[in-house]
């Protein structure tokens, strides 16, 4: 499950990144690898395993790399964002220094690529099975009646 040269290449022109010198290749990976989401075939990066109590993930062989690089790229705009939200406008020698439009910019790409997030789902695992449920109490299960 890695980035491709081609992810990281996108990434870079959509957060203005165009050379390693601030963001490595191997940390534009990581921001693309943080968000997997369900592939073209609709498979989810990861199964639930419910053999286990608690149940965990385990990675589902079948899941062809898919990124979401509009939620990697709201991530490092808002990184960026932060980096100069110590700037401040002033005047000097005649000439008007408007550095705090840096942040604004900034976080006007966050929110464009955060809006621009692939949808979520989620899958509902019941748990523990209705088998199990003579053992355990759920405080909303309504009580049966008898």
């Amino acid at each position: 499950m890695a980035a491709t040269a081609e992810q990281i290449a996108r990434l870079r022109r959509m957060v203005a990144e165009p050379t390693s010198a601030t963001y490595a290749d191997a940390d534009i990976a990581a921001y693309i690898e943080s968000y997997p989401v369900l592939d073209e075939m609709g498979e989810a990066p990861y199964e639930l395993d419910v053999s286990t109590i608690p149940p965990h993930q385990d990675a589902n062989t079948e899941w062809i790399p898919t990124y979401d690089l509009h939620a990697a790229a709201g991530d490092i705009w808002e990184e960026k964002a932060s980096a100069v939200s110590a700037y401040f406008d002033f005047q000097a020698d005649g000439g008007n220094f408007s550095r705090s439009q840096l942040y604004e910019q900034a976080q006007k790409q966050a929110r464009y690529h955060r809006s621009r997030r692939t949808p979520k789902t989620s899958r509902l695992v019941v748990w523990p099975e209705i088998g199990e449920l003579e053992q355990s109490w759920i405080g909303n299960l309504a009580e049966p009646r008898d």
